[in-house]
């Protein structure tokens, strides 16, 4: 496991968890609105954070801590994922996992293997964009389609979520729900500025994405100021 980051405390990133954050370092994508634009790539020489230093910390917060998530970077890249989680769990640790959704085969190991307790994966864009938005030709979108099926079979507590980023329009989101055939779970993001690439402030499609709230059931906003 390259770790490149731990965020030994988080109210958000678990729903009405207490959780601590692992970061992976690698990424499979070159989305230019990411926020953790520095765990991209994989850098063979990498030096980050032992699994056994997380192990050490958390297993003196017994009690304090309810889960870990694994973010990234994509932690499916990593070779010991399985492993890691392995140890969560005999820990008594509520897992949460979050993906891009390029490597359903991972997906598909970890929840047979019962590792897993919670999904998060990102839906970048319609997939007619998918490779606009993530910077990446030759991507297998069927793999992502598949990854999005292996999620709402699964049984698990999982969340589809879309980054609102300066090449989505409002109006991509109906064709994301409808392309995906999303039905529940379905959470727009605001786009933070990177200081690569601004965030959209059109008003627009604040408004758009606020009528298609009221109307879908599976749509919800985060991180939208709507006063």
């Amino acid at each position: 496991m390259k770790i490149a980051g731990f965020m030994k405390t988080s109210f958000v990133d678990y729903p009405g968890k207490i959780a601590s954050v692992v970061f992976t370092q690698g990424c499979n994508l070159r989305c230019s609105y990411c926020h953790n634009a520095g765990l991209i790539e994989a850098k063979e020489d990498f030096r980050g954070i032992l699994p056994e230093e997380i192990f050490q910390w958390l297993s003196k917060r017994k009690g304090m801590i309810d889960a870990v998530v694994i973010s990234g970077g994509e932690p499916t890249l990593q070779r010991n994922l399985k492993v890691f989680i392995e140890e969560l769990k005999a820990m008594k640790l509520l897992v949460k996992l979050d993906t891009n959704g390029t490597n359903p085969d991972s997906l598909r190991t970890l929840i047979a293997d019962e590792l897993l307790d919670f999904i998060a994966m990102d839906l970048k864009a319609p997939l007619n964009k998918y490779e606009e938005i993530t910077g990446m030709g030759g991507l297998e979108l069927s793999s992502i389609r598949e990854s999005v099926e292996i999620i709402k079979n699964s049984g698990l507590a999982h969340e589809f979520r879309t980054t609102l980023c300066p090449n989505l329009e409002a109006d991509d989101i109906p064709s994301i729900i409808l392309g995906f055939e999303i039905t529940s779970n379905y959470v727009v993001q605001n786009c933070k500025d990177t200081g690569v690439q601004k965030a959209s402030k059109k008003k627009q499609d604040l408004k758009n994405l606020i009528m298609y709230n009221n109307i879908n059931c599976a749509l919800f906003l985060r991180g939208f100021e709507v006063g």
